[in-house]
């Protein structure tokens, strides 16, 4: 029961992500693209996470890790660039 939660919410996921890659591409702004940006990278861990649970690796989790401190850093400095317009000042 466990493994078809897991396939369907891998599914899911998989859809997330192409509609946040179309958001992505097609956002009219900047500031959208960012949010899809965000929301895409979120939506890969959470994809990476499930991915690891079934396959029962701890390997997946630290990766998740990973990219959610990288993902996190650069929302950051996306958004800083887009309101001063400089990243170190």
């Amino acid at each position: 029961m466990l493994s078809v939660v897991i396939y369907i919410s891998m599914f899911m996921f998989g859809i997330s992500l192409l509609l946040n890659f179309y958001r992505l591409l097609r956002g009219p702004d900047a500031v959208d693209r960012i949010l899809a940006l965000d929301t895409l990278y979120i939506n890969g861990l959470a994809l990476l996470v499930v991915f690891g649970v079934l396959l029962n690796s701890r390997l997946f989790f630290e990766a998740a890790l990973l990219i959610a401190l990288f993902g996190f850093f650069s929302t950051v400095v996306l958004c800083k660039y887009l309101l001063r317009g400089d990243i170190i000042e």
